[in-house]
């Protein structure tokens, strides 16, 4: 719309920032609160009653404010030359007109008064207004309806817990009101198995509407496949009464109950929401061309903008803003970095934009293509606190109210604060008035409370700089985190930094990222705002396909979706871009890649390409490609933005550039110049590293050396995450990576398994024994007489050397191969009497001896062991991409030994050590207490344990524990001390490092026997172990919990079910109850303890197997009673369609969950075989049986204990 004003809207959490341009090419901006209200500041009344308005507002068009009402009733009765008539008294007041804040910006930028129609228009809003909605839970009153046996879908979820170390777990919070379930039932292709119930639909319906629901979602097992039973339930439904229905097959036509119901309660949710701030936006601007922005980066009108695509739409159109900006300067490859007041985002630009298909707001998980950007909990609002004896900055945030203390509302000292007192910001230019005395006393508090605890701060400009570098170095791991997750060498990419605060890190990060080259827009504080201008009309439609590439009708289906989208545009010769998601089969990891001209025959090489470049090996030949989705995006043209130019006048740092949207600090050492645009672009005068301890107090190096070490172990999980095969460990994460220090002592890991943690350290000490380790030698072994757990879970070790060869320490990862040979596929047979019958064994052995892989003997190992591996080329290329992740932390470690000193590496991890137990040791002070408890097997084995604790030392003795187990249940050493040094963690409560200093001062009497075996036979002697790892490390974490008096028991199994024949092997645990607490309830469905992996989705196991998946719910009433209740298990029923062998490793089949203090013990768990005529029969905890097609089992999981007696 060419000759009419162009108004970009971007509605925040907090802000709105808005940006136009007039007829006559002239450009306006500003920034007011989202919910509408303007806040003024005014003068004293003059004799007439006039008052000046200061700051922006003094620009304001005449007549605009007339009618608005402050707080206290009082309306302005007149506002002209920057005056207003207002009965209230001066000073800072808000006033509400009673529209949304895309319209008052509209009229602040256009100058259009109240009742005055707008000239012609050309308008785009972005907003988090859904967003806020459903961070707070403020929404319609929502019905669900869903497949009969799935109505606790939404509370089982994964099935994983969200923090590993809290017994007090969140419940899962979900959207819907009321959920219903409706008998009818679709297979996997969509055929009718069972038919609907109409009298049942409608008479749920009513009990919805009695229920108060307001609006109905519904989503029906495989209604991704066929819509028709989905369709007939949304007709009965608005028959009823409701008139907003919406359905999953319509919203998220994409296999995954899970995700897509949680999307199609969300967008019900959030419908009328939605609805009306379209309308009260619309409404003012009538003929107006208003389009809003999708996550996706594209424009609807209003008629197509559905809730589920506005969600991420504000940082959409930031990276739409920010790719324009790089390709203008001539820097396509960007690192993004978008920093606000609690949250930073960053991406990777190469070209053209990737998309992401899932996202996570709050409460509900929603499908719905949105641009690739990653959110990190660091912003402004950071909170910077002494913790533990340790500095930290962030993750909690002080958020927009109180906010950080220089805003004058009693907030935190936060980042914000520390960039006002060493001078990186100009209170006189900020937005708002800054309170700097209010900073400083906060300042003053953090040093008080470091001092009281006996730390010298010596240097409090030293130590405000340090706060400075710790949040630095979170956003940079973040940033580093997304090239490693891609594969990408950030090497030749510049940074683009915008936001509030994005320009004032910018230059800090690029130095810790090794960038040479910061790009700052000179519109960088509204540049979300400003890139709806360079937005363009998009639609996109999508098929799951799930089917192998050679047998798919990709263009067929290709030009059905174009068609689509074509006619959803309604314009000529729109851009097409045509996308395809494929991966392995098998796998669930996939990759997108693109076709040139919507042809099939690029795809199989596209998908080669791209999989060599991000996991770094080619693909197998034997390897099956199968097509997951189909994508098509549609949208506009649009001129290219002009090539920007760059003189050559430089400005050199130190320098400050501010205004009252953003704040850019150039330092010493870099140089910038201006372009034609107005885009600043920094460079780097001087290659010199600044990273140095000399000048930084010991408090910020430690909490510098504790974020690097961190942030170097989840990069090392990344790296083997994305080099893996293994469905375990690309899909499961059942993986752990650990930092040791020289003597082998466990100092950091990435914890995504509990039960490997206190292992690895174990594990590094045996094979150091064992093995003398020079420079370039690395180890690889599963051997539970070395520090191993069970023999899938293999551990690869590579000592790390500094430039003169003298040992750093260690790193180490342990990863769950998914086959590795043993008596049944997937090397978890139940009946496994010896460890040969478990799969092969690897005593440690060198992998790589003085830099030479020798990946031969490995595979010699694999092939000719008594039970070989079945897939030996999975092991190998899983066992390459742990060396690869050995070989990240190793260079990581070295290079930051190259930046402080190889000696100030070896103390720093050694320290974090040491603090960790001394805070146990202080937790220990206090009289000596006796502690004990006996757990029971259910073979009638006894665990026993007693603890004696105080004077800053604890003995935990297991003597009286049961003798070696004939079967499976014998645990490692390695494992014993992993599940004590996880209840530790918990008894602690605070959220202290988790490393073996916390098993400093404990001492443990572990007698020969079940918990201790003797591993010094061959392997066709040496006991079986597969139980132990995951079942008796359940039942002694219960034990040791219950020793110290913390918390009932739990479920005490990780309820192992196994299925399948020549052709397939399936593997699963399954959640139970959790255990109450003395405050707090048990939760329901729920992993606990020493296990936390993810459940299968009902429509992907019905998918994928010769099954049916009838029940899917939670068993109420299985948790104890009491004052505090223990959680509830879960019931599972899977129908077998064709004969299978079937087996279960499980405890608690006998025996209770133990409640305490009087609490009722939970119920104990049962499996049922159902035979198809319908006679039951109830299975032990430990069988292994052959099923017929037709035959049911059904799996009732423990509950968990509760906590005092009613």
């Amino acid at each position: 719309m060419s000759g009419c004003w162009q108004v970009r809207v971007d509605t925040g959490g907090t802000f709105t920032d808005a940006w136009a341009r007039s007829p006559d090419g002239r450009e306006s901006r500003c920034k007011i609160l989202s919910d509408g209200r303007l806040r003024v500041e005014l003068g004293a009344p003059d004799a007439e009653g006039w008052m000046d308005l200061k700051g922006a507002a003094v620009g304001w068009p005449d007549g605009l404010l007339v009618g608005w009402k402050s707080a206290d009733g009082v309306e302005v009765t007149g506002h002209e030359g920057g005056r207003v008539l207002h009965g209230g008294g001066k000073g800072l007041v808000e006033l509400d007109g009673g529209e949304e804040a895309p319209v008052v910006a509209a009229r602040i930028l256009v100058g259009v008064g109240p009742g005055e129609e707008f000239p012609e228009l050309d308008m785009r809003v972005a907003t988090t207004r859904g967003t806020n909605a459903l961070l707070e839970g403020k929404g319609a009153r929502v019905a669900l309806f869903v497949s009969e046996g799935m109505e606790d879908l939404l509370e089982i979820r994964d099935q994983r817990r969200v923090d590993l170390f809290s017994l007090q777990q969140p419940a899962h919070e979900h959207l819907a009101t009321g959920v219903y379930g409706i008998r009818g039932r679709l297979d996997p292709g969509g055929d009718e198995l069972d038919p609907l119930d109409e009298l049942q639909v409608r008479r749920q319906a009513r009990q919805a509407l009695e229920d108060g629901c307001e609006v109905a979602a519904v989503s029906l097992m495989h209604g991704w496949r066929s819509s028709r039973h989905e369709d007939q339930v949304g007709e009965w439904l608005r028959a009823e009464g409701f008139s907003e229905v919406t359905l999953s097959s319509a919203t998220a036509p994409l296999i995954r109950l899970l995700p897509r119901t949680e999307t199609v309660v969300a967008d019900a949710f959030l419908a009328p929401i939605m609805r009306h701030f379209v309308a009260r936006v619309s409404g003012p601007l009538d003929g107006a061309g208003l389009g809003f922005m999708t996550s996706a980066g594209g424009l609807v009108p209003p008629d197509r903008y559905h809730p589920k695509d506005s969600l991420l739409s504000g940082p959409a159109g930031g990276l739409i803003g920010a790719a324009e900006i790089g390709r203008a300067a001539g820097f396509p490859r960007l690192l993004t970095f978008d920093m606000g007041g609690t949250s930073t985002d960053v991406a990777r630009l190469d070209g053209s934009f990737q998309y992401r298909s899932e996202q996570q707001i709050g409460p509900a998980r929603v499908v719905a293509p949105a641009l690739k950007i990653e959110t990190v909990a660091a912003g402004g609002g950071s909170i910077c606190q002494w913790r533990h004896g340790q500095l930290e900055v962030g993750p909690e945030s002080a958020g927009s109210d109180p906010g950080p203390a220089c805003y004058g509302r009693g907030g935190p000292l936060t980042l914000t604060d520390v960039n006002l007192l060493l001078g990186l910001m100009d209170p006189d230019k900020a937005g708002i008035p800054l309170d700097r005395r209010a900073s400083e006393a906060k300042f003053a508090e953090l040093i008080a409370e470091m001092e009281s605890t006996g730390e010298v701060v010596a240097d409090p400009g030293g130590l405000l700089r340090g706060l400075r570098d710790i949040a630095v170095e979170t956003m940079a791991e973040a940033i580093r985190s997304v090239s490693i997750r891609e594969g990408v060498d950030m090497g030749g990419h510049a940074l683009l930094a915008f936001g509030g605060a994005g320009p004032q890190h910018a230059t800090a990060i690029a130095e810790k990222l090794e960038l040479d080259h910061v790009l700052v827009p000179g519109d960088a504080g509204l540049l979300s705002a400003w890139g709806l201008e360079r937005a363009v009309r998009q639609e996109q439609a999508v098929s799951q396909v799930l089917q192998v590439l050679d047998d798919a009708d990709v263009e067929g289906i290709w030009g059905r979706l174009a068609d689509e989208v074509g006619r959803a545009l309604g314009i000529e010769s729109p851009r097409m871009r045509w996308l395809a998601t494929l991966r392995i089969q098998g796998q669930e990891s996939a990759l997108d890649v693109e076709s040139m001209h919507g042809s099939a025959s690029d795809l199989e090489g596209a998908f080669k390409r791209t999989y060599q470049q991000t996991f770094g090996y080619p693909v197998g030949e034997e390897r099956v490609l199968e097509l997951v989705a189909l994508r098509v995006i549609g949208e506009d043209t649009l001129e290219p933005v002009a090539k920007e130019t760059f003189g050559e006048t430089f400005v050199h740092g130190p320098e400050l550039l501010q205004d009252c949207f953003s704040t850019c600090v150039i330092p010493e050492g870099w140089r910038m110049r201006m372009g034609s645009r107005k885009t600043l672009w920094l460079e780097r005068a001087s290659g010199a590293s600044r990273e140095t301890g000399t000048a930084t107090p010991d408090a910020v190096l430690a909490g510098l050396f504790r974020s690097r070490f961190e942030g170097m172990l989840d990069a090392m999980g990344e790296a083997l995450k994305r080099t893996a095969v293994s469905t375990n460990v690309k899909d499961r994460m059942d993986y752990s990576c650990a930092l040791l220090d020289v003597d082998g002592r466990l100092v950091a890991s990435a914890p995504h398994v509990p039960v490997h943690l206190g292992a690895l350290g174990v594990c590094v000490r045996e094979v150091v024994q064992r093995i003398e380790l020079g420079v370039g030698d690395v180890v690889i072994t599963n051997d539970p007489g070395a520090g191993g757990s069970h023999l899938p879970d293999v551990t690869v070790i590579a000592p790390v050397h500094d430039r003169d060869a003298k040992l750093l320490g260690y790193v180490a990862n342990r990863a769950h191969h998914a086959e590795l040979g043993g008596m049944a596929p997937g090397s978890m047979p139940a009946s496994a009497t010896c460890l040969a019958e478990e799969g092969v064994l690897i005593s440690p052995m060198l992998l790589v001896e003085k830099g030479r892989a020798r990946l031969d003997r490995l595979e010699a190992l694999l092939r000719d062991a008594p039970y070989p591996s079945r897939r030996p080329e999975d092991n190998l290329a899983d066992a390459e991409a742990q060396l690869a992740a050995c070989h990240f932390g190793r260079d990581a470690l070295v290079k930051l030994a190259d930046g402080f000193g190889a000696d100030e590496v070896r103390r720093r991890l050694s320290e974090v050590v040491e603090r960790s137990a001394r805070l146990m040791r202080d937790h220990l002070e206090g009289p000596i207490a006796l502690r004990g408890a006996e757990g029971v097997l259910d073979d009638g084995r006894i665990l026993k344990v007693r603890i004696t604790s105080g004077g800053g030392r604890m003995l935990v003795d297991f003597t009286g524990s049961a003798d070696e187990h004939p079967g499976n249940l014998n645990a490692t050493p390695a494992i014993v001390r992993s599940v004590l040094l996880y209840v530790l963690r918990l008894w602690l409560k605070d959220d202290v490092p988790l490393n073996e200093g916390l098993l400093a001062p404990v001492e443990i009497v572990l007698p020969a026997g079940m918990l201790n075996p003797d591993f010094s036979r061959p392997a066709g002697q040496a006991p079986a172990v597969v139980g132990g790892n995951v079942e008796t490390s359940q039942r002694l974490a219960d034990t040791l919990l219950e020793a110290l008096g913390i918390s009932a028991n739990g479920p005490g199994t990780m309820n192992n079910f196994l299925f399948g024949d020549d052709g397939f092997g399936y593997y699963e645990t399954l959640a139970g109850g959790s255990g109450a607490g003395p405050g707090h309830a048990g939760c329901s469905g729920r992993h606990v303890h020493m296990t936390n992996t993810a459940l299968t989705d009902p429509e992907l196991m019905e998918q994928r197997y010769p099954v049916r998946v009838t029940q899917h719910r939670l068993r109420r009433g299985s948790g104890g009673t009491g004052i505090h209740p223990g959680g509830d298990g879960i019931v599972r029923e899977i129908e077998f369609l064709r004969p299978v062998t079937v087996s279960f490793l499980t405890q608690r089949r006998t025996t209770c969950p133990s409640g305490m203090d009087g609490g009722a013990d939970g119920l104990g768990g049962k499996q049922t075989r159902i035979h198809a005529e319908g006679s039951e029969v109830e299975l032990p905890g430990v069988v292994t049986y052959l099923a017929e097609a037709g035959e049911r089992v059904r799996i009732e999981t423990p509950g968990g204990g509760a906590w005092g007696r009613e």
